[in-house]
């Protein structure tokens, strides 16, 4: 079992960027797949961003293209979510998940492993 603890999340304008962090332990993730999923009030949770721990493609929601970046530091178990340009759209919780498979998935069931979510919240 992988324990996943977001961080990062707060109140922004629109325009502006934060950028979210989730510390991974327990296990070895050298055959994870990792993703960044939200859910805002009232909507289903939905997938963000994703890559494969060891590297190589990264994946993204048409809605965040060319404004989110995920990324991840294998030496501190971390994975990141740099957000920028951010819209009132963007408000939602928002949680890191792991998967025991090589291989991304934008859909929410086939992740294992979830962290308690951090809140990001963007003014208009």
């Amino acid at each position: 079992q992988v324990q996943l603890v977001e961080s990062g999340g707060g109140l922004v304008q629109a325009g502006g960027s934060l950028r979210l962090s989730c510390a991974a332990s327990g296990r070895t993730f050298s055959t994870y797949a990792m993703g960044w999923f939200r859910q805002a009030p009232g909507k289903e949770r939905e997938f963000v961003a994703g890559l494969r721990w060891t590297g190589g493609r990264t994946y993204y929601a048409d809605s965040v293209k060319g404004r989110f970046t995920i990324s991840r530091d294998n030496y501190k178990n971390t994975l990141y979510l740099q957000m920028n340009s951010l819209r009132p759209e963007d408000t939602a919780v928002y949680y890191c998940a792991a998967r025991a498979a090589p291989f991304i998935s934008e859909e929410a069931e086939m992740f294992s492993d979830w962290g308690q979510g951090t809140q990001v919240t963007v003014s208009s």
